[in-house]
């Protein structure tokens, strides 16, 4: 890796991490759990695949996520610059981040097999909102581009932190990856506004915008948008004003009305009708407000069901275990 000098931030060499562990995988790269041992916590690291040679813009716009600094952002805490688990003697770069224990709103979802409670609902919608605000804030504003459910990540008291901003721009700063690596890789076309589905596309405020619309839909309904849809098909139907069906928003939450209000102003087929994200984080505090006093009777009863889900499968497991050692024969033949 050639020109680090370029970067000012905090390097993480590989002999500051012990314990690796794979704990996800995404277009820009694998992710580990490690131990850093001065810090004594865990951290996650994203290791990049790409490289053009130098890395400067890649390492300027690390510097960028790392300079950001909101509640409902991860954190960044440096680079790392080193030889990772299983990497051979090829030195990687990555960037470290803070480690969100419950995960993300996507296994969320699958956990639950639903919506989590109404007040958690709202609370999320909020932080999400707020986490654009302040990324399209800075004195030079930051676009996401890849908000979808995976992106959002969760603290020990389930609030909201997005994560993977600025790594789409990394994509495009990159200079061996193509055009069609950048349409596949910086997000699904569930996700994106219609014109980010053509080579012309230029990136906006108003394409986060449209996103989060989606992203509030996901959060209501605990679904993915256009689950089990060809992508073809939906990169076809978009542009007509296809978007995730209304009928499964189920419930009469107070607020849920203008809560939708404002989800379908989000992905609007027009992106100068589109709500700013100032605006979209005003009207969920209100909302939001409604619900607040019930918020930690919500968290409390969704981490009691998180908790019992991890016993039940541990217990699972051991009970496989168990058969296995007293009749293998008989569960070989089954599997």
């Amino acid at each position: 890796i050639a020109r680090l000098s370029c970067f000012h931030g905090t390097f993480i060499e590989d002999s500051s991490l012990k314990d690796w562990k794979v704990i996800g995988s995404g277009g820009f790269g694998q992710i580990y759990k490690a131990r850093h041992r001065q810090w004594a916590c865990d951290v996650a690291i994203k290791l990049l695949r790409y490289d053009d040679g130098t890395n400067e813009s890649l390492l300027r716009e690390i510097k960028r996520m790392q300079e950001a600094s909101s509640p409902h952002v991860i954190r960044v805490l440096g680079v790392f610059k080193g030889l990772p688990p299983n990497s051979g003697w090829e030195t990687q770069l990555g960037v470290v981040m803070e480690l969100m224990e419950r995960g993300s709103l996507a296994s969320l979802q699958e956990a639950l097999d639903g919506p989590p409670p109404w007040p958690l609902v709202f609370r999320l919608a909020h932080q999400v909102a707020q986490g654009i605000n302040y990324l399209h804030s800075l004195p030079r504003p930051v676009l996401h581009l890849d908000l979808k459910p995976p992106n959002v990540l969760l603290d020990d008291s389930l609030n909201a932190k997005l994560t993977d901003f600025g790594l789409s721009r990394i994509s495009y700063s990159v200079t061996q990856v193509s055009k069609r690596t950048i349409k596949r890789e910086g997000g699904r076309p569930t996700t994106c506004p219609r014109r980010r589905l053509g080579l012309t596309y230029k990136p906006k405020r108003a394409s986060d915008i449209y996103s989060y619309g989606i992203l509030i839909w996901s959060i209501v309904t605990g679904k993915q948008p256009y689950e089990g849809a060809k992508p073809t098909r939906v990169e076809l139907l978009i542009p007509l004003g296809q978007r995730p069906l209304l009928d499964d928003i189920k419930g009469d939450a107070l607020g849920l009305a203008e809560l939708t209000g404002l989800m379908k102003r989000c992905w609007d087929n027009e992106p100068e009708q589109r709500p700013r994200a100032l605006e979209c984080t005003t009207e969920t505090e209100q909302l939001y407000k409604m619900h607040k006093d019930a918020i930690f009777d919500a968290v409390h009863e969704v981490l009691k069901k998180l908790v019992r889900n991890k016993s039940l499968h541990k217990h699972s497991v051991l009970s496989f275990l168990n058969q296995v050692t007293q009749t293998p024969s008989l569960l070989l033949l089954q599997l």
